[in-house]
């Protein structure tokens, strides 16, 4: 297949165009690679995938690692610009993963979620409605549970009381992805991911910044006094669910869609939630140095706990996450005080 995958030199984004390329897939990357967080790690993930600087201009580049993935800089808020790649490029599967990530910069930081989220959003639906796809995958996330306090969170459960920007404009991203599929026929399915972590993770998830934290001898900051409960998935788990969906559009599965509409959306998590403690003391073991805490009260936005139901993932297209948090603390770590992290 050709595959576009948006957000190419983001942390989810790059491992599954590495996975889609090593098993033949015709992989195009797309990034505007915007500074919200330190882009010496967008460039980092970027040369992973065997591309070489500069990454700033226009030009289309070739993977050295890979001869079947490609990568160009560019902005799904750029409707000009990914018209013309949608028309040169003619997709077969499309998987939106850009977007505007965090959940406490939405609160100083809104109208860049409605830039990015929604108006990038609905221009790779009119891009998919225009030049038509066999399936588009987007990721939602785990976010649009908000106040949901029935666990483990299933598909099936109300979403409909997000407690931050961030998840209303995931909930947002499903909705419309909903009428697009309706009003014109496009296979689609939403990702509700969960908690991801592992080497080459953002700076501004709680893995990167408690390494970080810990290995300078800083304090790390512990919200609602460790009393807080995360569905943490790691990356690798996330990268196998959603090429399983990827290969299983709703399409070709009349009774897996909603009704008439080729549409679904999948829980991606390890259903597996830890306490935030318990969390803290697996990557103070793995650092073999223990954190120094201030202790905080919840941030707005936050949520106490996160905990997938992923039963409908498992039946549908035989995938489960499984990478313990042990292993998974284990490989952060190893990659974190390796030469590897440019941020070291």
């Amino acid at each position: 297949m050709k595959v576009l995958v948006t957000g190419a030199a983001g942390f989810i984004g790059s491992n599954l165009a590495a996975r889609l390329a090593s098993r033949g897939d015709e992989v195009v990357g797309l990034d505007n690679l915007n500074d919200y967080y330190d882009v010496r790690l967008k460039h980092g993930r970027l040369e992973e995938n065997g591309f070489q600087a500069p990454f700033d201009d226009d030009a289309m580049k070739s993977s050295l690692k890979w001869p079947s993935m490609r990568y160009i800089k560019g902005d799904i808020c750029d409707k000009a610009f990914l018209d013309c790649l949608f028309a040169g490029e003619r997709f077969d599967v499309v998987v939106n993963l850009a977007a505007q990530a965090g959940v406490r910069y939405s609160i100083t930081n809104p109208y860049s979620y409605l830039h990015s989220n929604l108006e990038g959003f609905l221009n790779v639906l009119e891009a998919c409605r225009n030049y038509p796809v066999k399936h588009l995958v987007f990721a939602s996330s785990s976010s649009v549970y908000g106040l949901n306090t029935k666990v483990p969170f299933s598909e099936e459960d109300k979403a409909d009381s997000q407690v931050s920007l961030y998840g209303a404009t995931k909930k947002a991203n499903e909705l419309m992805a909903h009428s697009y599929s309706k009003l014109y026929g496009i296979p689609s399915t939403g990702l509700r991911f969960f908690t991801v972590y592992g080497p080459w993770g953002r700076p501004d998830m709680s893995p990167m910044l408690f390494a970080t934290a810990i290995s300078n001898g800083k304090p790390i900051k512990v919200f609602n006094g460790g009393d807080m409960i995360r569905d943490f998935t790691y990356v690798d788990d996330i990268v196998e669910g959603t090429i399983r969906v990827i290969d299983n559009p709703p399409s070709c599965h009349p009774e897996r869609s909603e009704g008439s509409v080729p549409f679904e959306v999948f829980n991606i998590g390890c259903s597996n939630p830890v306490k935030l403690m318990d969390f803290i003391s697996e990557i103070e073991n793995a650092m073999g140095k223990e954190a120094v805490k201030e202790y905080l009260p919840m941030q707005p936005g936050d949520v106490y706990q996160t905990f997938a139901d992923c039963s409908k993932l498992e039946s549908r297209v035989g995938y489960r996450p499984s990478t313990s948090l042990h292993d998974g603390i284990a490989a952060f770590v190893k990659w974190f005080k390796s030469d590897k992290n440019p941020l070291k």
